[in-house]
């Protein structure tokens, strides 16, 4: 996709035409019926957002990507064979895993640390960086399942993310949570499979499927019915190479091993849409 100058109410780009791309696709001909996607794969920032106002230890830390998260997702999908779409920049620009009106879209605080940039943005700075960085990869993704589902039938939308081990001064003792909602399929054989690999595995733990704020997965899974997965592994077990390759032979065993009955729509009622209404 080509890239697009963006202007900031005259504050030039959000993306410098030199500047990589706001996403990342591997293995796009691959007719695997499983697409793996990484909201938070990149620390990297545009050049026109300066440092947001953090030292470079924050611009490096959980706050700015999933630590482990994208290397994981590389190696899952290369694995497997399958096709991925990757962020290629930091969640502190905007959250792709957030609904643009969700107040953490443009995070403000996290984890006890102020975020000066996204301080005071105005709607048209926002309106920017989204339709640089938000609104290109949700259209990748939305493309990606358009090619599969026309190559492969159903495909099956696994979301990787990452946790920090401590948050707020409080411990995590879940090394994975695999999150699900109104769909158990995928769930059920990854906490099993993962738990028999010797995992301490959370069930909608840390974070709950169940919750608002895992957009990728509602909007492009759970809307279309398409079966799905959010995978959530804590950073200490990512952050090197060694931890990576432990856990993506444990998700490539569990997830080349899914029946056929597994890439079929699910009849399920969203129940995100069900409690809303």
């Amino acid at each position: 996709m080509p890239q697009e100058d963006i202007d900031i109410g005259g504050a030039g780009p959000v993306l410098a035409p030199d500047e990589p791309p706001p996403f990342v696709v591997l293995n796009a001909g691959s007719a695997e019926p499983v697409l793996v996607v990484c909201d938070h794969a990149s620390a990297r920032l545009p050049r026109s957002v300066g440092d947001l106002g953090l030292d470079p230890a924050a611009r490096r830390s959980h706050l700015a990507e999933d630590i482990g998260a994208g290397d994981l997702a590389r190696r899952l999908a290369e694995g497997l064979s399958a096709t991925a779409v990757l962020a290629g920049y930091s969640r502190l620009v905007v959250d792709l895993n957030r609904d643009l009106l969700d107040s953490d879209a443009f995070l403000e605080f996290g984890d006890g640390v102020v975020i000066p940039g996204n301080r005071n943005l105005s709607p048209a700075e926002r309106a920017a960086r989204a339709d640089a960085l938000y609104r290109p990869y949700h259209a990748a993704i939305r493309e990606q399942v358009g090619r599969l589902t026309a190559a492969a039938g159903v495909p099956a939308i696994i979301a990787i993310h990452s946790f920090t081990p401590v948050l707020n001064g409080v411990s995590r003792p879940w090394e994975i949570g695999i999150l699900w909602d109104a769909d158990r399929r995928i769930a059920e054989r990854l906490l099993a499979g993962l738990r028999a690999d010797g995992f301490v595995v959370g069930d909608n733990e840390p974070y709950s499927g169940k919750a608002p704020q895992d957009f990728t997965v509602d909007h492009h899974a759970e809307a279309a019915r398409l079966p799905h997965a959010g995978i959530e592994v804590r950073q200490d077990l990512v952050d090197h190479a060694q931890g990576v390759e432990r856990v993506a032979a444990s998700l490539h065993r569990i997830i080349a091993a899914l029946p056929a009955s597994i890439f079929s729509r699910t009849a399920a009622v969203d129940a995100k849409a069900r409690r809303r209404g």
